[in-house]
């Protein structure tokens, strides 16, 4: 893709991508829509609360 550049290692693994600035302005939606799968993935694994004990939660945290 053009805008887009992948930084590798040694052994021409992929590591890392840089992407011109051009290039997320004209697609800012699809890149904040990979970002969020990104942070959806990375928080796959994390505990789970039911939504009643979140509500406690953000009522306690807001009063302190």
């Amino acid at each position: 893709m053009k805008g887009v550049s992948y930084i590798t290692d040694s052994k021409n693994n992929k590591k890392a991508v840089v992407i011109d600035i051009k290039t997320i302005e004209q697609h800012e939606e699809e890149v904040h829509e990979f970002i969020d799968v990104l942070i959806a993935e990375s928080r796959k694994n994390d505990e789970k609360m039911n939504w009643e004990n979140a509500k406690k939660l953000l009522k306690r945290k807001s009063k302190a």
